[in-house]
């Protein structure tokens, strides 16, 4: 098993303060973001603004020698695209494509549909299966992989929901990503059931973790609950049995970190996160 850090969750370093941090701390690999991004409302970086470690979308395909060459100098391997562009991009979609084929990337995410429960589910559904089928064909010319992410307030927050949509396209072009900290949001399954289910489009994992806080209302009484980021030992997310049953159905592949927590320094998360990891696969 290979071990890779999102990007998205390294906001304070440039790309080139990444690669020497994550080869020292005995990663494998990183998983670029990439997104045409608004900058941070105070001038600092942040998970989803002004976050350093990001390649812009608009030039990417032009940037993608450039990441290439820094990445490989690095030692180290490029898993996945965390790109953001979703169905109803396809404009910059392709461009992600285009990219992933100058890097030799084989698979990044593109997303499908929100849900939010206003709306009916299946024209939806119906919607984004007919959309998403231009992303497949669009995948298959550049020889890449498009993977759809398990994520809370979409038509796919669980294994089983991924697997129903995932089922309209061909695994060689469509993948799943299991994301370990989406799941304690939205759309939990033991971890076998949920692993065995995606059977040939399970395609990458995204480990966070995350735990539910309570909020109390004096005037009602009533007790409501919110999900909040948390360190990857300190979640509702059992590491050691995902990592038991990955192995158990034989999943040998890459796992990326993408933790949104910020609990001490950034360098002192990555490499704590690092040596947690890998205790687990041992």
């Amino acid at each position: 098993m290979k071990f890779a850090v999102f990007s998205v969750s390294l906001p304070e370093w440039s790309p080139e303060e990444a690669l020497k941090k994550l080869k020292a701390l005995g990663y494998d690999g990183v998983e670029w973001r990439v997104i045409d991004q608004k900058p941070s409302a105070d001038g600092k970086p942040s998970f989803w603004a002004g976050n350093r470690c990001t390649w812009p979308v608009s030039s990417f395909v032009e940037d993608a020698p450039r990441i290439k060459a820094m990445t490989a100098q690095a030692g180290l391997e490029m898993p996945c695209l965390g790109t953001y562009a979703s169905m109803d991009e396809l404009e910059n979609v392709e461009r992600g494509m285009k990219g992933a084929a100058i890097l030799g990337v084989k698979k990044l995410r593109v997303g499908t549909q929100g849900y939010d429960g206003k709306a009916p589910w299946l024209p939806l559904r119906d919607r984004a299966v007919a959309k998403y089928r231009e992303v497949e064909a669009m995948a298959k010319r550049h020889g890449v992989r498009a993977l759809i992410e398990m994520h809370m307030n979409t038509l796919t927050p669980s294994a089983s929901s991924a697997r129903a949509f995932a089922e309209n396209f061909n695994p060689a072009h469509v993948g799943v990503i299991y994301d370990l900290g989406n799941v304690v949001y939205e759309g939990y399954e033991h971890y076998r059931l949920a692993l065995e289910a995606l059977g040939p489009y399970l395609a990458h994992v995204h480990v966070k973790n995350a735990v539910w806080k309570p909020t109390h209302d004096e005037a009602t009484g009533v007790t409501q609950w919110k999900t909040e980021a948390a360190p990857l030992k300190k979640g509702v997310a059992d590491f050691k049995r995902f990592f038991e049953t990955l192995k158990d159905i034989g999943y040998d592949d890459w796992v990326s970190v993408e933790d949104f927590s910020t609990e001490g320094a950034l360098e002192d998360r990555v490499r704590e996160n690092a040596g947690f990891l890998r205790s687990l696969v041992k």
